[in-house]
């Protein structure tokens, strides 16, 4: 699982995926994840804290706090494909890892909200 880890951190490029022992995390690029997030079998997680959230969000996007206490009960329902952001990919990275060691197929947003307000993709406050 340590190498998973540290496998983790390097993401930084589109279509960076890692396998856990039992999920995978793919990072994609701002496009890729609007299509991803536009299928119905995906559940959308901004893993910000909530006032980020509050700040602006990607619409119908869950608000789960990584760094909150109640991260790991909070996804303990999490099945199939979710994807994650955050400000700029990093914390959204620790999520993720959480979430395939679950089992998840996680799509992670290369840059996070700050790429996509700049691809001009709209969010909701």
């Amino acid at each position: 699982m340590a190498l998973f880890a540290a496998m983790l951190v390097g993401c930084g490029s589109n279509r960076n995926a890692v396998q856990s022992p039992t999920g995978t995390v793919t990072t994609i690029s701002v496009d890729e994840f609007a299509k991803t997030i536009g299928k119905k079998s995906v559940r959308l997680i901004d893993v910000r804290t909530p006032k980020e959230y509050t700040e602006g969000h990607i619409a119908k996007a869950e608000n789960i706090d990584v760094k909150a206490a109640d991260f790991a009960s909070r996804i303990q329902d999490a099945k199939g494909k979710v994807a994650v952001y955050c400000r700029s990919g990093r914390r959204s990275l620790m999520a993720a890892e959480q979430l395939a060691a679950k089992g998840c197929t996680v799509y992670n947003l290369d840059g996070g909200i700050i790429a996509w307000q700049k691809a001009g993709k709209p969010v909701e406050k």
